[in-house]
Protein backbone atom coordinates (compact mmCIF):
# COMPACT_ATOMS: atom_id res chain seq x y z
CA UNK A 1 0.00 0.00 0.00
CA UNK A 2 2.75 2.45 0.92
CA UNK A 3 4.61 1.76 -2.32
CA UNK A 4 1.53 2.63 -4.35
CA UNK A 5 0.84 5.67 -2.20
CA UNK A 6 4.36 7.00 -2.77
CA UNK A 7 4.09 6.50 -6.54
CA UNK A 8 0.68 8.15 -6.62
CA UNK A 9 1.73 11.17 -4.60
CA UNK A 10 4.76 11.73 -6.80
CA UNK A 11 2.53 11.46 -9.85
CA UNK A 12 0.12 14.00 -8.39
CA UNK A 13 2.94 16.49 -7.99
CA UNK A 14 3.91 16.19 -11.66
CA UNK A 15 0.34 16.07 -12.82
CA UNK A 16 -0.55 19.44 -11.28
CA UNK A 17 -4.09 18.13 -11.02
CA UNK A 18 -4.72 17.98 -14.77
CA UNK A 19 -5.46 14.28 -14.91
CA UNK A 20 -7.84 13.30 -17.68
CA UNK A 21 -9.95 10.16 -17.37
CA UNK A 22 -10.38 7.93 -20.41
CA UNK A 23 -13.70 7.73 -22.20
CA UNK A 24 -15.76 4.65 -21.44
CA UNK A 25 -19.19 3.29 -22.11
CA UNK A 26 -19.93 0.91 -19.26
CA UNK A 27 -23.11 -1.16 -19.39
CA UNK A 28 -23.20 -4.17 -17.09
CA UNK A 29 -26.25 -6.17 -16.06
CA UNK A 30 -28.73 -3.34 -16.21
CA UNK A 31 -26.76 -0.35 -14.97
CA UNK A 32 -26.31 2.64 -17.22
CA UNK A 33 -23.36 5.00 -17.16
CA UNK A 34 -22.20 7.75 -19.44
CA UNK A 35 -18.72 8.27 -20.81
CA UNK A 36 -16.49 10.60 -18.86
CA UNK A 37 -13.80 12.97 -20.01
CA UNK A 38 -13.12 15.59 -17.39
CA UNK A 39 -10.12 17.38 -15.99
CA UNK A 40 -9.45 17.19 -12.28
CA UNK A 41 -9.62 20.64 -10.66
CA UNK A 42 -6.54 21.79 -8.85
CA UNK A 43 -8.13 22.14 -5.43
CA UNK A 44 -11.27 19.97 -5.42
CA UNK A 45 -12.23 16.64 -6.92
CA UNK A 46 -15.17 14.21 -6.98
CA UNK A 47 -15.48 10.81 -8.62
CA UNK A 48 -17.25 7.49 -8.85
CA UNK A 49 -15.35 4.50 -10.18
CA UNK A 50 -16.67 1.08 -11.25
CA UNK A 51 -15.09 -2.31 -11.91
CA UNK A 52 -14.77 -3.53 -15.48
CA UNK A 53 -13.89 -6.85 -17.07
CA UNK A 54 -15.91 -9.04 -14.70
CA UNK A 55 -19.52 -10.12 -14.33
CA UNK A 56 -22.30 -10.23 -11.80
CA UNK A 57 -22.91 -13.39 -9.80
CA UNK A 58 -25.96 -12.62 -7.69
CA UNK A 59 -25.07 -9.73 -5.43
CA UNK A 60 -21.32 -9.93 -6.12
CA UNK A 61 -19.32 -8.58 -9.03
CA UNK A 62 -16.64 -11.15 -9.76
CA UNK A 63 -13.51 -10.89 -11.85
CA UNK A 64 -12.01 -7.84 -13.48
CA UNK A 65 -8.88 -6.15 -12.25
CA UNK A 66 -9.33 -2.50 -13.23
CA UNK A 67 -11.60 0.41 -12.37
CA UNK A 68 -12.82 3.18 -14.65
CA UNK A 69 -14.33 6.50 -13.65
CA UNK A 70 -17.76 7.43 -14.97
CA UNK A 71 -19.56 10.75 -15.03
CA UNK A 72 -22.98 9.25 -14.29
CA UNK A 73 -24.12 5.91 -12.96
CA UNK A 74 -27.44 4.19 -12.49
CA UNK A 75 -26.73 1.81 -9.64
CA UNK A 76 -27.45 -1.84 -10.56
CA UNK A 77 -30.50 -3.37 -8.87
CA UNK A 78 -28.40 -6.16 -7.37
CA UNK A 79 -25.76 -3.84 -5.92
CA UNK A 80 -25.42 -3.89 -2.13
CA UNK A 81 -22.68 -3.54 0.47
CA UNK A 82 -19.49 -5.43 -0.39
CA UNK A 83 -20.55 -6.13 -3.97
CA UNK A 84 -16.99 -5.30 -5.12
CA UNK A 85 -18.33 -3.26 -8.03
CA UNK A 86 -17.86 0.39 -7.00
CA UNK A 87 -14.39 1.39 -5.85
CA UNK A 88 -14.55 2.22 -2.13
CA UNK A 89 -18.30 1.45 -2.32
CA UNK A 90 -19.55 4.82 -3.53
CA UNK A 91 -18.66 8.28 -4.79
CA UNK A 92 -16.01 10.36 -3.07
CA UNK A 93 -15.23 14.07 -2.92
CA UNK A 94 -12.26 15.99 -1.53
CA UNK A 95 -10.16 19.11 -1.38
CA UNK A 96 -6.57 19.40 -0.23
CA UNK A 97 -7.54 19.15 3.44
CA UNK A 98 -10.02 16.28 3.72
CA UNK A 99 -11.88 13.61 1.78
CA UNK A 100 -15.34 12.10 2.15
CA UNK A 101 -17.24 9.18 0.63
CA UNK A 102 -20.79 7.90 0.83
CA UNK A 103 -21.76 4.24 0.79
CA UNK A 104 -24.03 4.02 -2.25
CA UNK A 105 -26.10 1.14 -0.87
CA UNK A 106 -28.64 0.54 1.89
CA UNK A 107 -26.26 1.92 4.56
CA UNK A 108 -25.96 5.34 2.92
CA UNK A 109 -23.53 6.59 5.59
CA UNK A 110 -20.89 9.27 4.95
CA UNK A 111 -17.31 8.43 5.90
CA UNK A 112 -14.12 10.46 6.29
CA UNK A 113 -10.74 10.04 4.64
CA UNK A 114 -8.19 11.67 6.89
CA UNK A 115 -5.32 13.13 4.88
CA UNK A 116 -1.67 13.46 5.89
CA UNK A 117 -0.85 15.28 2.66
CA UNK A 118 -2.20 18.44 1.04
CA UNK A 119 -2.71 16.76 -2.34
CA UNK A 120 -5.71 15.16 -4.04
CA UNK A 121 -5.65 11.41 -3.42
CA UNK A 122 -9.04 9.89 -4.29
CA UNK A 123 -8.07 8.60 -7.78
CA UNK A 124 -5.67 6.20 -6.07
CA UNK A 125 -7.67 5.07 -3.05
CA UNK A 126 -8.75 1.43 -3.14
CA UNK A 127 -6.87 0.62 -6.33
CA UNK A 128 -4.74 -2.07 -4.67
CA UNK A 129 -7.42 -3.90 -2.71
CA UNK A 130 -11.12 -3.56 -1.96
CA UNK A 131 -10.70 -2.13 1.53
CA UNK A 132 -7.00 -1.27 1.61
CA UNK A 133 -7.88 2.29 2.62
CA UNK A 134 -8.59 1.04 6.14
CA UNK A 135 -4.83 0.55 6.60
CA UNK A 136 -2.44 3.45 7.32
CA UNK A 137 -0.77 4.82 4.19
CA UNK A 138 1.46 7.77 3.36
CA UNK A 139 -1.59 9.79 2.23
CA UNK A 140 -3.70 8.91 5.31
CA UNK A 141 -6.61 6.47 5.68
CA UNK A 142 -10.30 5.92 6.32
CA UNK A 143 -10.62 7.22 9.88
CA UNK A 144 -14.32 6.99 10.79
CA UNK A 145 -16.24 3.92 11.96
CA UNK A 146 -19.80 4.68 10.92
CA UNK A 147 -21.26 1.38 12.13
CA UNK A 148 -25.07 1.53 12.10
CA UNK A 149 -25.09 5.33 12.10
CA UNK A 150 -25.40 7.82 9.23
CA UNK A 151 -21.72 8.72 9.70
CA UNK A 152 -20.83 12.40 9.43
CA UNK A 153 -23.61 14.51 7.91
CA UNK A 154 -25.51 11.52 6.55
CA UNK A 155 -29.29 11.63 6.08
CA UNK A 156 -32.24 9.33 6.63
CA UNK A 157 -35.68 9.31 8.23
CA UNK A 158 -36.47 8.91 11.90
CA UNK A 159 -39.43 6.53 12.32
CA UNK A 160 -40.45 5.40 15.83
CA UNK A 161 -37.05 6.32 17.29
CA UNK A 162 -35.20 4.34 14.61
CA UNK A 163 -33.38 5.92 11.68
CA UNK A 164 -34.45 4.33 8.40
CA UNK A 165 -31.59 4.24 5.92
CA UNK A 166 -32.07 3.30 2.24
CA UNK A 167 -33.02 -0.38 2.21
CA UNK A 168 -35.92 0.11 -0.20
CA UNK A 169 -35.22 2.36 -3.18
CA UNK A 170 -36.67 1.78 -6.66
CA UNK A 171 -33.71 3.42 -8.38
CA UNK A 172 -30.54 5.25 -7.33
CA UNK A 173 -28.46 7.30 -9.74
CA UNK A 174 -25.43 9.50 -9.24
CA UNK A 175 -23.75 12.25 -11.23
CA UNK A 176 -20.32 13.81 -10.70
CA UNK A 177 -19.50 17.46 -11.34
CA UNK A 178 -16.03 19.04 -11.12
CA UNK A 179 -15.50 22.75 -11.70
CA UNK A 180 -12.78 25.28 -11.05
CA UNK A 181 -14.07 26.25 -7.61
CA UNK A 182 -15.96 23.21 -6.32
CA UNK A 183 -16.82 19.54 -6.82
CA UNK A 184 -20.21 17.90 -6.30
CA UNK A 185 -21.84 14.51 -5.98
CA UNK A 186 -25.48 14.56 -7.07
CA UNK A 187 -27.63 11.60 -6.05
CA UNK A 188 -31.24 10.89 -7.01
CA UNK A 189 -33.17 8.36 -4.96
CA UNK A 190 -36.39 7.44 -6.77
CA UNK A 191 -39.07 5.61 -4.82
CA UNK A 192 -37.43 5.62 -1.38
CA UNK A 193 -39.74 3.67 0.96
CA UNK A 194 -39.80 4.17 4.72
CA UNK A 195 -42.70 2.39 6.43
CA UNK A 196 -45.70 4.53 5.45
CA UNK A 197 -44.15 6.82 2.85
CA UNK A 198 -42.62 6.59 -0.62
CA UNK A 199 -40.82 9.67 -1.90
CA UNK A 200 -38.11 10.81 -4.27
CA UNK A 201 -35.11 12.54 -2.71
CA UNK A 202 -32.50 14.59 -4.57
CA UNK A 203 -29.22 15.22 -2.78
CA UNK A 204 -26.25 17.41 -3.69
CA UNK A 205 -22.99 17.19 -1.71
CA UNK A 206 -20.51 19.95 -2.57
CA UNK A 207 -16.98 20.62 -1.40
CA UNK A 208 -15.10 23.86 -2.03
CA UNK A 209 -11.46 24.87 -2.43
CA UNK A 210 -11.18 26.22 1.08
CA UNK A 211 -11.74 24.56 4.45
CA UNK A 212 -13.08 21.14 5.44
CA UNK A 213 -16.85 21.49 5.11
CA UNK A 214 -19.33 19.96 2.70
CA UNK A 215 -22.55 21.73 1.77
CA UNK A 216 -25.48 19.30 1.70
CA UNK A 217 -28.73 20.13 -0.10
CA UNK A 218 -31.74 17.80 0.22
CA UNK A 219 -34.86 18.18 -1.91
CA UNK A 220 -37.73 15.82 -1.01
CA UNK A 221 -40.66 15.29 -3.39
CA UNK A 222 -43.12 15.13 -0.49
CA UNK A 223 -43.31 16.87 2.86
CA UNK A 224 -42.73 14.02 5.33
CA UNK A 225 -41.97 14.00 9.02
CA UNK A 226 -38.72 12.65 10.38
CA UNK A 227 -36.33 13.55 7.56
CA UNK A 228 -33.06 14.01 9.41
CA UNK A 229 -29.28 14.35 9.33
CA UNK A 230 -26.80 13.45 12.00
CA UNK A 231 -23.37 12.85 13.45
CA UNK A 232 -22.32 9.40 14.64
CA UNK A 233 -22.33 8.92 18.44
CA UNK A 234 -19.38 7.51 20.36
CA UNK A 235 -19.37 6.43 23.99
CA UNK A 236 -18.04 9.02 26.43
CA UNK A 237 -17.78 11.71 23.72
CA UNK A 238 -20.08 14.59 24.78
CA UNK A 239 -22.18 16.60 22.35
CA UNK A 240 -21.40 20.29 22.00
CA UNK A 241 -24.19 22.64 20.86
CA UNK A 242 -24.48 26.32 20.09
CA UNK A 243 -27.19 28.50 18.55
CA UNK A 244 -26.99 31.85 16.81
CA UNK A 245 -29.72 34.08 15.43
CA UNK A 246 -30.27 31.96 12.28
CA UNK A 247 -27.90 29.01 12.41
CA UNK A 248 -26.75 26.50 15.02
CA UNK A 249 -24.35 23.60 15.26
CA UNK A 250 -23.89 20.28 16.99
CA UNK A 251 -20.37 18.91 17.37
CA UNK A 252 -18.21 16.25 18.97
CA UNK A 253 -14.49 16.12 19.67
CA UNK A 254 -12.27 13.38 21.02
CA UNK A 255 -10.86 9.90 20.42
CA UNK A 256 -13.37 8.79 17.80
CA UNK A 257 -11.27 7.45 14.93
CA UNK A 258 -10.14 4.02 13.71
CA UNK A 259 -6.48 5.00 14.03
CA UNK A 260 -5.59 4.49 17.71
CA UNK A 261 -6.80 5.18 21.23
CA UNK A 262 -5.34 8.69 21.40
CA UNK A 263 -6.07 10.00 17.89
CA UNK A 264 -8.37 13.05 17.94
CA UNK A 265 -11.15 13.97 15.53
CA UNK A 266 -13.68 16.77 15.57
CA UNK A 267 -17.01 16.52 13.74
CA UNK A 268 -19.76 19.11 13.33
CA UNK A 269 -23.05 19.78 11.57
CA UNK A 270 -24.37 23.32 10.97
CA UNK A 271 -28.11 23.78 10.35
CA UNK A 272 -30.63 26.57 9.81
CA UNK A 273 -32.77 26.86 12.93
CA UNK A 274 -35.97 27.66 10.99
CA UNK A 275 -35.65 24.43 8.98
CA UNK A 276 -35.40 22.19 12.05
CA UNK A 277 -38.21 20.74 14.16
CA UNK A 278 -35.89 19.48 16.91
CA UNK A 279 -32.45 18.26 17.82
CA UNK A 280 -32.49 14.95 19.68
CA UNK A 281 -30.46 11.86 20.49
CA UNK A 282 -30.92 8.77 18.39
CA UNK A 283 -29.65 5.28 19.09
CA UNK A 284 -26.53 5.68 16.93
CA UNK A 285 -26.56 9.38 15.97
CA UNK A 286 -26.85 12.88 17.31
CA UNK A 287 -29.83 13.93 15.19
CA UNK A 288 -31.21 17.07 13.60
CA UNK A 289 -34.85 16.53 12.58
CA UNK A 290 -36.09 18.72 9.75
CA UNK A 291 -39.57 20.16 9.43
CA UNK A 292 -41.75 18.57 6.72
CA UNK A 293 -41.19 20.46 3.46
CA UNK A 294 -40.70 20.14 -0.28
CA UNK A 295 -38.32 23.11 -0.30
CA UNK A 296 -34.56 22.65 -0.40
CA UNK A 297 -32.99 21.83 2.96
CA UNK A 298 -29.40 22.99 3.39
CA UNK A 299 -26.79 22.21 6.01
CA UNK A 300 -23.01 21.92 6.32
CA UNK A 301 -20.92 19.19 7.91
CA UNK A 302 -17.21 18.78 8.50
CA UNK A 303 -14.51 16.66 10.05
CA UNK A 304 -11.21 17.97 11.44
CA UNK A 305 -8.47 15.39 11.98
CA UNK A 306 -5.48 16.25 14.13
CA UNK A 307 -3.03 14.51 11.77
CA UNK A 308 -3.82 16.58 8.69
CA UNK A 309 -1.07 19.05 7.68
CA UNK A 310 -1.47 22.23 9.73
CA UNK A 311 -4.57 20.66 11.24
CA UNK A 312 -6.56 21.52 14.35
CA UNK A 313 -4.79 19.88 17.29
CA UNK A 314 -7.07 20.38 20.30
CA UNK A 315 -10.69 20.83 21.30
CA UNK A 316 -10.41 24.52 22.20
CA UNK A 317 -9.09 25.33 18.72
CA UNK A 318 -11.81 23.21 17.14
CA UNK A 319 -14.61 24.99 19.00
CA UNK A 320 -13.06 28.37 18.17
CA UNK A 321 -13.10 27.41 14.49
CA UNK A 322 -16.75 26.34 14.73
CA UNK A 323 -17.74 29.54 16.48
CA UNK A 324 -16.14 31.63 13.74
CA UNK A 325 -18.05 29.66 11.13
CA UNK A 326 -21.29 30.06 13.07
CA UNK A 327 -20.78 33.82 13.22
CA UNK A 328 -20.19 33.89 9.49
CA UNK A 329 -23.33 31.87 8.79
CA UNK A 330 -25.43 34.12 10.98
CA UNK A 331 -24.00 37.16 9.20
CA UNK A 332 -23.93 35.99 5.56
CA UNK A 333 -26.06 32.81 5.56
CA UNK A 334 -23.28 30.94 3.77
CA UNK A 335 -19.78 29.56 4.29
CA UNK A 336 -18.88 29.18 0.62
CA UNK A 337 -18.31 32.82 -0.30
Amino acid sequence: MKKIAIICLAFLGVLACKEKASKIDATTDGEKSSAIEVTTPQKTYAEISIKEGGEWNGRKYEGGDTFKNVQELQVPKNHTDHSFFIRYEGPGWENNQIGYRIYLDWRNAIDIYGKKVDSLILPYVGQDGFDSYHEPADWGQDILKAGKSMGIGGYGRLVNDTVAHFRKVANTSVKIENSENSSSVKIEYDGWETVDQRIDLDVVLTIFKQDRYTLATLTPSKAISGLCAGVVKFKDIPLRKKEGAKWAYIATYGTQTLVNETDKLGMALFYEIDEVAEQKEGVNDHLVIFKPTTDKITYYFLGAWEQEPNGIKDEASFILDLDKKLERLNTTNSLNL
